[in-house]
């Protein structure tokens, strides 16, 4: 978790939302990725390009075989539905977050109710992996003067008006 964690900060520092992933197998990281296209600059930010996405992606460009059952992914923020579910399809068996997203996340999913692929996914979520310092990274953004991302969005005013406890 503390190499997504280094991501996000480099997301964060390039005015970017501040999450990052990290997929691990064989106790090597095999793929990286963090949060583009919503600084300030951009006209109209993706929600295309998150973190786990972009590091899914690197799996692709991979030279050597990969096992996804063997590999886990780190995140500083609680997948979205259409991160946790590229996740599930990629093969990867353990999702681990560090910040829940109340306002986005997909985690919480009952996958009994979906369709086989999803129902016999077998995938291991764990939440609250270093979620003090991932909060702390999505409060010191939500209070930049600058930032337009998710302003006064129902995410900001969770995480500006919250301590460390975990509320899931």
């Amino acid at each position: 978790m503390t190499l997504a964690l280094g991501s996000a900060e480099e997301a964060f520092f390039q005015g970017e939302f501040p999450v990052g992933a990290v997929i691990v197998s064989g106790g090597r990281v095999v793929a990286e990725g963090s949060r583009t296209g919503t600084t300030r600059a951009m006209a109209r930010p993706s929600e295309i390009d998150h973190a786990e996405i972009r590091a899914l992606r690197q799996l692709e460009r991979l030279e050597q075989r990969f096992d996804p059952a063997n590999a886990r992914i780190f995140s500083t923020m609680e997948p979205c539905l259409m991160c946790f579910s590229a996740i599930i399809l990629s093969g990867i068996k353990e999702i681990v977050y560090a910040y829940e997203d109340p306002m986005g996340g997909g985690t919480c999913c009952d996958l009994d109710t979906l369709t086989p692929l999803y129902k016999e996914s077998g995938v291991k979520v764990v939440s609250g992996v270093c979620r003090e310092q991932s909060l702390d990274l999505f409060k010191r953004f939500f209070q930049k003067e600058d930032n337009l991302y998710w302003k006064d969005s129902p995410l900001e005013r969770y995480t500006l008006g919250q301590g460390l406890e975990f509320c899931k």
